[in-house]
């Protein structure tokens, strides 16, 4: 009798699962993108119009706050001779070597930190001030050890993202069910096993929080190094910011600065966006 209701339960499941999907699968391509851009779209209407009406007021002259259009039109006069990409190109190349060779860091230390109660107690404490610590204060220490050099900026941007990424890791692992851990245990884990199938998956939630923030160190980290460690010959989007400021050129330097924040809200909408949805929908917790 319990099979029978079991078989009859399993079978009116199923029928609600594909009724879901087929009403998910109706819904176009064309009329999700738009319901995911529309209100990006607006939002950035909404801030050019507060900034062309703070333009308009008179609060600054306009050789000091131009407006979207000026900036706007010195964007385009970059890119279209030649300038712009390839210090897109420099800064973007030096942020992903800067970023990976903290994500390596980062999970070292975090999985041995998280797994030894000596380690945690030991230095735990110690990664999280290396955390609230402001990236420009690294820089005098950078210039000593390694010069005007590509290393000193690498330096600062690896301080400035490992400890986050570690202390991402750290958390997640912190949050696995014990029950997790003791399956695993039965099932045969062991030492590295145990960390590739049951520990790390579990602990991706916290970890990728963990990714987000230190990126946005590494970012901040890079832009703080470009102002400041000057290389010849190296023409980055920090570079064309401080020629900008140097000749008072205030479209220029918003220009760069929108460029800035362009870069990081595309990493941030690409990259970990993505890598959070597949979470969500892996675990049953994506909402459509």
């Amino acid at each position: 009798m319990l099979d029978v209701r079991a078989g009859q339960l399993n079978e009116e499941l199923a029928g609600l699962d594909a009724l879901e999907l087929a009403d998910r699968s109706q819904v176009s391509l064309h009329r999700r993108a738009w319901t995911a851009t529309w209100p990006k779209l607006a939002a950035v209407a909404l801030a050019l119009t507060l900034w062309q009406l703070v333009v308009w007021s008179g609060w600054k002259p306009e050789y000091v706050l131009p407006g979207p259009g000026k900036v706007f039109g010195e964007l385009r006069n970059q890119f279209a001779g030649g300038k712009l990409l390839p210090s897109i190109g420099l800064t973007m190349s030096r942020a992903a070597r800067g970023y990976a060779l903290a994500l390596v860091l980062g999970v070292v230390v975090g999985s041995v930190v998280a797994r030894s109660k000596i380690l945690r107690s030991a230095v735990g404490s110690f990664i999280t001030g290396l955390q609230t610590m402001p990236s420009v204060a690294w820089f005098p220490l950078a210039l000593l050890l390694f010069k005007l050099s590509e290393s000193a900026i690498l330096f600062v941007v690896v301080l400035g993202a490992a400890p986050s990424i570690a202390n991402g890791l750290i958390a997640g692992i912190d949050q696995i069910p014990p029950l997790h851990l003791r399956a695993g245990r039965v099932l045969g884990a062991k030492r590295w096993t145990m960390y590739r199938y049951v520990i790390l998956p579990a602990a991706f939630p916290g970890f990728v929080a963990g990714l987000k923030q230190g990126w946005g160190f590494a970012w901040r980290s890079l832009m703080a190094g470009e102002l400041l460690v000057i290389i010849k010959g190296h023409q980055s989007v920090g570079v064309l910011m401080q020629n900008a400021r140097d000749l008072s050129d205030t479209p220029a330097l918003m220009a760069e600065m929108i460029v800035i924040l362009v870069i990081g809200i595309v990493v941030d909408a690409v990259v970990f966006a993505g890598i959070e949805r597949t979470i969500r929908r892996r675990r049953g917790l994506l909402v459509t």
